[in-house]
């Protein structure tokens, strides 16, 4: 059981780093490249899909993480479960109180009616997101080498 766990939770955080991750490093700076600020309406869009989305996504994989540290308690190498447990935590912190609020506000944008200053609100989701892509990389890093012993 525990087995069959720690690879559904694995996957279930590497699929999410690898969605976070071509967001930041390959979505993002495409839509910020459209002319026009064609990227607006795109984010936008983005925003409302995966806003509905990833709270699941987030939320499931701190629950998976905390069940396998909960049965793996007393184990060696616990620590790199509960280390990753903690990290996916930290994250889903740093998307309510740092993403999200810009996320909501992004999801009602138009290219007609964003705000003016929509390119520094966007970098700035932008930087919060990098960092939370790191916490969730060194996450997953630490899942799958608890997995592999």
């Amino acid at each position: 059981m525990q087995d069959a766990l720690a690879v559904v939770t694995v996957v279930v955080v590497g699929v999410m780093v690898g969605v976070e991750f071509a967001v930041a490093v390959f979505v993002n700076p495409i839509l910020d490249r459209l002319p026009d600020n064609g990227g607006i309406g795109a984010r936008s869009d983005g925003a409302r899909l995966l806003g509905r989305v990833m709270p699941f996504w987030y939320i499931g994989s701190m629950v998976l993480g905390a069940v396998w540290a909960a049965l793996a308690w007393g184990d060696p190498g616990v620590w790199l479960i509960v280390t990753g447990a903690a990290l996916l935590v930290l994250s889903g912190v740093m998307s309510v109180v740092l993403l999200v609020p810009i996320n909501s506000r992004v999801a009602t944008w138009t290219r007609e009616g964003a705000p003016a200053d929509w390119k520094q609100q966007m970098g700035r989701w932008d930087r919060y997101h990098y960092v939370r892509v790191g916490v969730i990389v060194a996450a997953f890093a630490l899942l799958a080498t608890a997995l592999a012993r």
